[in-house]
């Protein structure tokens, strides 16, 4: 019996095979015939490496093999005491025989069987590959990491300070002027000119001939005017260039537009490479460090020069802006921070602060206004949320105090005093109308815009549509903010303005007093001026101003509308996109109420025009689908029209398109980039023949459907007719009204938030990116959220 000691669970498995491997190497071993062939022949076979685990234990085993293992072979012919080796030799040479004949099998079975060849791409199709997650971007990281930022659960600044330590880039500025070369005419004569004085002809050369400024009769006179005048004091006093009906700027204009194909030529490599470009210009400028995290920088490219445009009727439309030296900026920073470096060779920065007060990085002085321009933290900043939720708190605490402010200028509407009926009558405009304040304006600095204090007796029609005495009807039009028209006609005895002692009538009354006996250039509120008006809304409510008033009055509607909409029976059964209806159709009513109104593109109207017309195919469609039904119920299944493959306008576009695309690659010249972009544009229009072509036939089956098969298309095509109608509903009474603005600057984000979580609608159906990222601060609020007092406590 062997010793325990030597068993072989005892000893290490690296001395077993070695062990192993010089008893199978000694020719005069000392073992059965049987035992050494069978133990050689295994010695010779490569094995497979594995990895052993103790199923007690949850030890890892080295995954070399494991030592070979003595087995007992049978004994051939009944002789085991054989110790010539005749029967070893015997076996092993039967064993390598078998071996032969089972390859010699496999080959031949594998010529046999056909293996079928598939494409990599073909494999691919077949195997599906699993999605691994999205790789972020390095500015998608960024966003991310700044996210976990939370600033209304850190600590505050210093009283009276935005920041105690901020460190930025400074501002970019754009490149040189790069002359081109082509000359604008002169009385049909083409002129020579210096950089500057091109690059001036230039920017009147991009203006569009047809658009909102020079394609306005009103507006033209005025933009020419500007322009030429500094013009004119750009080329000298002795140049030739004085009269603007002489002058063509065709030339220059015919260049920007080859200009524009050329650009739409570029390549992917290229478009790659100016993405690059511009993401390391963001990278270097597009972040601030406030405080030790990130934040984002707005507005860091500095404003390139250009021709003033303005808004509406501006009276310096067409004035040349000029180009911003660093010397005329002054940079913000704090004292522990470095300076940045001014990214323009040879210029310094103007001035340098150290002001912890301001929440400007950088400023400057523009030359067309002389207004103070500033380079501020993004709208998502911290600075911005900070000051957004102290103006929807500041709006909420007017909710606890407007009954007394209602009853104290509507007492005051009947007061003897001129002044005083004055004052009460502009506090009902402000808060019935959302009217702003307004105040005197120099005509030939900026727009003739109104507010309340500055309306004048031309702004009000007494009676518009001739009812009669009993009309209290009046039509307010002037241009409010922005040059934005402000057309109404306010009708002041309706229940809306006299229900719950609206006194709408009184103040009908008072207008028309206050016109009597005046001009048409005459104030209304002769006696109110903007500087009176604050002052009594400050002494009424601390921090209160029009502005506060619009931002209750935006809130309070839209809350109070969706409330009573969720009371009306069917609420609950409404879909998540009807929902979202409904929620627009609230905000709608505060953009009319705060006068949010935008012009119409002809995209927008393109896009309306399309849409109908889209509707109406699918309403043609559900007729034909009825009309298959009935042909099928009646056994006319053969009669039933099927789709046509259009397979030959489907390669045709598809050849445009590829052709378009190496001709994009290929293109050196610049009339071979603009020939691939116009092959492009082409291509483009087969694609769309060819969406128009699927879309016609859309309705249709390859082969005869079943009767089945006909009703749920029927049904299907019901639901798309039904989303499309209010799809076309929404835009085309959205399409004159700006629903961003009151969402942006007026509603209180915390009520359309609460709104969604009650109603389980995606908040990405109310609120876009740029949205959720500025009001994040109010994503963590509960479902029954509501606008009120309590509120205001939060500061």
């Amino acid at each position: 019996m062997a010793d325990d000691s030597s068993s072989e669970d005892d000893i290490p498995l690296g001395q077993l095979r070695k062990a192993s491997a010089k008893k199978s190497a000694k020719p005069d071993a000392v073992v059965s015939s049987s035992t050494s062939a069978s133990s050689s022949a295994r010695a010779r076979k490569k094995r497979p490496n594995y990895k052993e685990a103790d199923n007690d234990s949850e030890e890892e085993f080295d995954s070399s093999p494991p030592p070979a293992k003595k087995r007992k072979v049978k004994k051939e012919n009944g002789n085991g005491n054989s110790s010539n080796g005749s029967s070893s030799t015997k076996v092993v040479k039967a064993k390598k025989e078998k071996k032969e004949k089972n390859g010699k099998k496999a080959a031949a079975a594998k010529k046999k069987t056909p293996v079928k060849k598939t494409s990599t791409a073909a494999a691919k199709k077949k195997t599906p590959v699993k999605k691994g997650l999205k790789q972020m971007e390095r500015a998608e990281r960024i966003s991310h990491a700044m996210q976990a930022y939370l600033w209304w659960n850190a600590e505050d600044p210093p009283k009276g300070c935005q920041w105690v330590k901020m460190e930025h880039a400074g501002v970019s500025f754009p490149e040189r002027y790069e002359p081109h070369g082509v000359k604008m005419l002169y009385d049909g004569e083409e002129v020579k000119m210096s950089s500057t004085e091109e690059e001036a002809a230039t920017f009147f050369a991009a203006m569009d001939p047809e658009g909102m400024h020079l394609g306005n009769p009103k507006t033209a006179p005025i933009f020419i005017k500007n322009f030429m005048a500094d013009f004119r004091a750009i080329l000298g006093k002795k140049h030739l260039i004085k009269d603007f009906d002489k002058c063509d700027f065709g030339p220059i204009r015919r260049h920007l537009n080859e200009d524009k194909l050329v650009k739409k030529a570029i390549t992917d490599a290229e478009r790659k490479v100016n993405k690059d470009v511009k993401n390391t210009a963001m990278f270097k400028y597009g972040y601030s460090l406030v405080d030790g995290h990130l934040e984002k920088v707005g507005n860091y490219n500095m404003e390139p020069p250009s021709a003033f445009r303005g808004r509406g009727e501006h009276p310096k439309m067409g004035k040349l802006k000029q180009r911003v030296a660093p010397e005329q900026v002054m940079i913000n920073v704090s004292e522990c921070a470095p300076v940045p470096i001014c990214n323009v060779p040879g210029h310094s920065w103007g001035e340098l602060r150290h002001d912890p007060t301001v929440q400007w990085l950088c400023q400057w002085t523009e030359n067309i206004n002389n207004q103070n321009k500033y380079m501020q933290l993004a709208a998502q900043s911290s600075f911005k949320g900070k000051s957004d939720r102290s103006k929807y708190n500041k709006a909420a605490k007017l909710c606890g105090n407007i009954d007394k402010i209602r009853a104290d200028y509507k007492k005051n509407l009947k007061a003897k005093s001129h002044e005083a009926r004055q004052l009460a009558t502009a506090m009902w405009v402000i808060d019935r109308l959302a009217l702003r304040v307004g105040g005197e304006k120099d005509t030939d600095e900026e727009a003739d815009t109104v507010g309340c204090c500055s309306l004048r007796v031309e702004h009000l029609k007494f009676d518009p549509n001739n009812e009669g005495e009993d009309s209290k009807e009046i039509e307010l039009e002037f241009l409010g903010k922005d040059s934005m028209l402000f057309k109404q006609t306010i009708d002041f005895g309706s229940t809306l303005y006299t229900e719950n002692n609206g006194m709408g009538e009184r103040v009908y009354e008072n207008f028309k007093s206050f016109c009597k006996k005046k001009k048409e250039s005459d104030d209304v509120f002769s006696d109110l001026t903007p500087t009176i008006l604050n002052a009594h809304l400050k002494s009424i409510m601390d921090g209160l101003t029009a502005k506060v008033f619009r931002t209750y009055n935006a809130s309070k509607t839209l809350q109070d509308v969706i409330l009573k909409t969720e009371k009306t029976a069917g609420w609950k059964g409404l879909t998540a996109a009807e929902k979202v209806v409904e929620y627009n159709n609230a905000n709608r009513e505060v953009a009319i109420l705060c006068n949010h109104q935008r012009s119409v593109s002809k995209a927008a109207e393109a896009t309306l025009g399309n849409l109908g017309t889209k509707l109406q195919t699918l309403k043609d469609q559900k007729k034909i689908l009825k009309k298959i039904l009935k042909k099928i119920t009646e056994g006319k299944a053969d009669k039933v029209p099927l789709k046509k493959d259009p397979i030959k306008l489907v390669e045709k576009a598809n050849k445009a398109m590829e052709k378009a695309k190496n001709m994009k690659e290929k293109a050196i010249t610049k009339e071979e980039k603009i020939a691939a972009t116009e092959a492009g544009e082409k291509a483009k229009v087969l694609k769309k023949e060819v969406a128009d072509v699927k879309f016609s036939e859309m309705h249709l089956w390859t082969s005869t459907p079943n009767k089945d098969q006909v009703i749920k298309r029927i049904e299907m095509w019901s639901e798309k007719i039904k989303k499309m109608e209010m799809n076309i509903k929404h835009k085309d009474d959205n399409k004159e009204v700006s629903l961003g603005t009151s969402k942006l600057n007026y509603m209180d984000p915390r009520i359309s938030v609460a709104f969604c979580k009650r109603n389980e609608v995606p908040i990405e159906k109310v609120f876009s990116k740029t949205l959720r990222d500025k009001f994040n601060w109010s994503m963590a609020v509960p479902p029954d959220w509501q606008f009120n007092e309590e509120i205001a406590k939060q500061g």
